[in-house]
């Protein structure tokens, strides 16, 4: 799914495999919330509202799955490639408030 033209830099962020991960769950969702402007330029009904409603929900999840599964492979990541654990301990606490921030 992840498109061509996309490179994949290695990083001490993330894994190449972490990132290509990532990347494939949000080209997923990416076709999600296609199909969701689809069924809001088709809706005619009320119960199409039902079926829009269902849509965003199931992409809205899919995209909180994929901000946890973010910060997950982050924390192995980051603390595990530090070089001592004063800095394990810094990219933890980073993360932490990244999580605090934005979850």
């Amino acid at each position: 799914m992840l498109e061509a033209h996309v490179k994949i830099v290695e990083g001490k962020a993330l894994t190449a495999p972490q990132k290509k991960d990532l990347l494939n769950r949000l080209a997923r969702i990416e076709g999600q919330l296609r199909g969701v402007q689809k069924l809001i330029a088709l809706a005619d009904t009320p119960l199409d509202c039902d079926a829009v409603a269902q849509q965003m929900a199931a992409a809205r999840k899919a995209l909180d799955r994929s901000f946890v599964q973010l910060l997950t492979a982050s924390i192995v990541t980051q603390t595990s490639g530090a070089a001592d654990l004063p800095e394990a301990r810094e990219r933890a606490a980073h993360l932490a408030a990244m999580l605090d921030k934005f979850a």
